[in-house]
């Protein structure tokens, strides 16, 4: 389940287009919250708050945004960054109704024993390539985890594979992907460092042998809003 409330409130925003760029001169973010059946709000934050609140919410945790007088829970659907130095520069909000199903994009991460760090199969020295990051689940907005779990003791030896299929879910949230797509497999450590010497050594050209090899034969996400969501 999503853990404590995430919290911020947001002032209004009378400049729009070019003239964003004096507010984060000033340390401000253009923000935009859609709330859906009625016109979109434009407000501007504190750089430094929301960029707390998108790294503790993501794109999957309720944030309470408190604009205009009114209190919406919303879900963070972009945040731009400029590229050179990673600053925000923007930021959408979709505000959702508490009975609302919504879907979100949650991270994906190994469940180890007690006193672990590492699954078996890297104990043994072995190595665990991850096939996936995240996943799609639908529920309610007050149900979304914040990560979803596999068990990482189940993967031993060479071959072993964990699947969508095999992740924990919690109780009233659904899986919005594919059962049999992998999320993690064991290789061993010189047939995959003789794969990637196949490739050349080249970044794009190792992922593309790691794919192959995970698949047994066979970006950065980049959503931009609307222009009408930038003002």
């Amino acid at each position: 389940m999503a853990s404590d409330a995430i919290e911020i409130t947001l002032e209004p925003r009378s400049v729009t287009g070019k003239a964003v760029r004096h507010l984060r001169k000033a340390g401000k973010v253009p923000a935009v919250i859609h709330d859906h059946g009625h016109p979109s709000i434009v407000v501007e934050g504190d750089v430094r708050a929301l960029l707390k609140v998108y790294h503790q919410a993501g794109k999957h945790h309720p944030v309470v945004v408190t604009a205009n007088g009114k209190t919406y829970t919303a879900l963070i659907k972009t945040a731009e960054f400029e590229p050179r130095k990673h600053q925000l520069n923007h930021v959408v909000f979709n505000a959702v109704a508490a009975d609302q199903m919504v879907e979100a994009e949650i991270p994906i991460e190994p469940r180890y024993s007690e006193g672990f760090e590492v699954s078996p199969a890297e104990r043994a020295g072995l190595i665990v390539l991850n096939n996936l990051e995240s996943v799609e689940v639908e529920s309610l907005p007050a149900n979304l985890p914040d990560v979803i779990y596999y068990d990482a003791e189940v993967l031993k030896e060479i071959g072993d594979q964990v699947s969508i299929g095999d992740l924990i879910v919690p109780d009233k949230v659904t899986i919005k992907a594919d059962p049999t797509q992998a999320v993690a497999t064991v290789y061993e450590p010189s047939a995959l460092a003789a794969a990637n010497d196949a490739a050349g050594g080249t970044a794009e050209e190792i992922s593309e042998v790691e794919t192959e090899v995970a698949t047994g034969s066979e970006t950065d996400e980049q959503e931009q809003s609307a222009e009408s969501d930038k003002s």
